[in-house]
């Protein structure tokens, strides 16, 4: 699936319900599974079930802000990573070798 086909299917099953609950709220929620990764990677013994699970929901709640601020979130990623570094414009990155 193409990262604007998933942002097309939150944006038909939960957009308004992320409208509703506005930017604010939604960051919150982003936030909160962030938190919940890194209680998974603090573990002594990673369960990388859950933290697969954990980065799912940070993936998609991420995308809803960018739903609810209208912002093609495909389009945002290759203009911020455009198949090289920004730095050197090297890929791999050779920055810090």
């Amino acid at each position: 699936m193409k990262i604007s086909n998933f942002q097309n299917l939150l944006k038909d099953l939960y957009l308004q319900n992320d409208m509703n609950r506005g930017i604010k709220s939604t960051f919150i929620w982003l936030v909160e599974e962030i938190g919940e990764l890194a209680t998974v990677l603090n573990s002594k013994n990673i369960d990388k079930q859950k933290a697969s699970e954990e980065l799912a929901d940070i993936i998609a709640w991420a995308i809803s802000v960018a739903n609810i601020l209208d912002i093609d979130i495909e389009n945002a990623i290759f203009n911020k990573y455009p198949n090289k570094c920004k730095k050197c414009s090297s890929s791999p990155c050779i920055c810090e070798k």
